[in-house]
């Protein structure tokens, strides 16, 4: 038989998983692999067990949210390439962003059919600093804050744009931070009250955020800033774009790029995946192109 490490973490959004957990596994027996099961203890604890043991399996497989994802990919990424086994992933978060952009089923019986037997699909991974990776979004700034905070629910209530306009009314409360962003021999220092550096369709359970065509696995990553409002009319401009969606104006930045140093003048706060970065005044990132394969049910090249 074939061998597959499942990491689980029980803890994640409503604990379905624990319902169906002996299902799944009958399941994955069924297509010939011999389970290996972890449950994850605590926080880094799935990237610790990845590291040590997935080297030497036929598949591995994940079920939680974002973040146990994030865990995942990170150990896998201080593994040889030649030895990463693809990854099945089970979603079973709050928000579950990343699933979104991989198109991935909702039941978790589906999920996990996908997950044993999908189609191989090699994503680029962010990294964040010399040990840190992303695989979906690294950001900063209050509306990142406010969105992982918000239960979905309440944003499947209020709707796009009146979620948005909640949060524009904040903007003028909205703390800044001076950063310069360089990347591909271009440069640019503003006051910014968001950064979002991303490869994905969804961030905090709002799809189309970026504005950019989004491709998994194209080696770079779709970046959005917006900068402080000096006038009344620039958080008109904001409005514009957070609501209605409109293009690139005069306060939000929109470009991609494979590398970016970052420099501020004192630390800001970052989030990875949903879970906290920790503070730096510089950061490189970085984009992996095509570094962890992902098993799903159909191929997401490129997707708006």
């Amino acid at each position: 038989m074939k061998n597959l490490l499942f990491v689980v973490n029980p803890r994640s959004g409503r604990e379905q998983l624990k319902t169906r957990l002996l299902d799944i596994i009958d399941l994955f027996n069924k297509h010939g692999y011999k389970v290996t099961i972890h449950i994850t203890q605590d926080s880094q604890d799935a990237a610790e067990v990845v590291r040590e043991c997935a080297g030497g399996q036929d598949l591995l497989v994940c079920s939680g949210g974002d973040g146990t994802l994030n865990e995942v990919v990170s150990g896998l990424m201080s593994i040889d390439e030649s030895r990463r086994p693809p990854v099945g992933y089970i979603p079973s978060g709050s928000t579950n962003d990343y699933a979104s952009s991989l198109a991935l089923p909702k039941k978790l019986l589906n999920a996990a059919q996908t997950a044993v037997a999908g189609r191989p699909f090699p994503v680029d991974v962010g990294q964040f600093g010399p040990e840190k990776y992303f695989v979906y979004v690294a950001a900063f700034g209050a509306f990142t804050e406010v969105s992982y905070s918000t239960p979905q629910e309440t944003k499947n209530l209020l709707g796009h744009q009146a979620y948005m306009l909640e949060a524009v009314k904040r903007i003028p409360t909205l703390k800044s931070y001076t950063i310069r962003f360089e990347w591909e021999g271009r440069e640019l220092e503003e006051e910014f009250i968001l950064g979002l550096v991303t490869n994905t369709i969804s961030i905090g359970g709002f799809k189309g955020l970026v504005g950019l065509d989004v491709a998994l696995d194209d080696g770079e990553f779709e970046v959005l800033l917006i900068r402080r409002p000096r006038m009344p009319k620039d958080i008109a401009s904001i409005a514009s774009y957070l609501v209605q969606k409109e293009g690139e104006n005069d306060c939000v930045y929109q470009f991609r790029a494979k590398k970016l140093r970052i420099c501020s003048q004192e630390p800001v706060d970052w989030s990875l995946d949903g879970e906290f970065g920790g503070s730096h005044k510089e950061i490189l990132i970085e984009n992996h192109n095509r570094a962890v394969t992902l098993l799903t049910e159909a191929l997401p090249l490129s997707m708006v």
